[in-house]
């Protein structure tokens, strides 16, 4: 009996022991794959100003792409990123945050459940469908509706990007909101409060560091996109003047010329790739730490 005992011990120990290190390799997986990448892209892109005498400040401050003629200048491109993100999120988040609240706190159990499975859908949908739709719908409306001669813009980028970050942040403000306690909605309303001033001055500020984390995901969603921004952003390396403007943001840039660069250009192009990571990575820890400071 002792040594059956003995043996069942043996055998949980070593389960136990098996599990631990599947755990652990996977996890360390995780991480190395993380470091291969950035340290690959960084010694790529971090090689034509180490060892080649390039200016980083003119690569970050410089106007003029013109590979041929070794001009490396991508301050347009970091503009048409900011101002791209930027102008999504102007359309994107209320409307997103405004979609949460109605299938969370206003709608009928059954209408709610449409919307949230529509939004789950459009969250399936390939992102380069986006751009086709964009190309086929949004870019004729501007070049009609605004007597452009083109319609791929910054504008038409704008309303993409929107329209690919309404699932994250519907999705995730909607869980936020719903997991606000009750009691805290029961006591506004047994004060007199209407519903509606329940949910926007109780709810929502309750629910704001979700909320946060929303914008954040919907954020890297707009920064990281590339297939359906090369279909309607017009992709011209020069500073916009007007919103309705061709634009080329950082990642269409690396798509655009990566398949046929080389030598410095091709380093060039991975080092637009460290700013890009750079930007996201300062971007989420602002945002994360706004996120933290409301969740205290």
């Amino acid at each position: 009996m002792i040594i059956a005992n003995e043996k069942k011990n043996n055998r949980k120990y070593i389960i136990e022991n098996i599990s631990h290190a599947v755990f652990l390799i996977s996890a360390l997986i995780a991480v190395i794959s993380l470091l291969l990448i950035i340290g690959f892209v960084f010694y790529k892109g971090l090689t034509p100003f180490i060892s080649k005498g390039y200016s980083f400040k003119e690569f970050l401050f410089g106007t003029k792409w013109v590979p041929s003629a070794d001009k490396y200048g991508i301050l347009p491109m970091i503009l048409a990123s900011v101002f791209g993100t930027v102008g999504s999120l102007v359309v994107g988040v209320p409307i997103g945050i405004l979609t949460a609240v109605f299938i969370a706190e206003i709608a009928p159990k059954s209408v709610g459940k449409i919307i949230s499975t529509a939004v789950e859908l459009l969250a399936g949908i390939p992102s380069v469908l986006y751009g086709v739709f964009g190309l086929a719908i949004i870019v004729p409306w501007i070049q009609k509706t605004f007597n452009q001669p083109m319609g791929q813009s910054l504008f038409a980028v704008i309303i993409v990007l929107s329209i690919m970050m309404l699932p994250t942040i519907i999705t995730v403000a909607e869980t936020a909101i719903r997991s606000v306690p009750k009691a805290y909605k029961e006591g506004s309303l047994a004060l007199g409060a209407s519903h509606i001033e329940t949910t926007f001055k109780v709810v929502i500020p309750a629910a704001k560091s979700g909320i946060l984390a929303a914008v954040v995901l919907g954020v890297g969603r707009a920064i990281g996109e590339t297939m359906a921004i090369i279909l309607v952003a017009g992709n011209s390396p020069i500073i916009a003047n007007s919103i309705f403007d061709g634009v080329r943001p950082l990642t269409t840039n690396i798509a655009l010329e990566m398949g046929y660069a080389f030598g410095t250009h091709q380093e060039m192009l991975f080092a637009t790739g460290v700013v890009l990571f750079l930007f996201i990575l300062v971007l989420n820890l602002v945002l994360s730490k706004l996120s933290s400071k409301e969740g205290m």
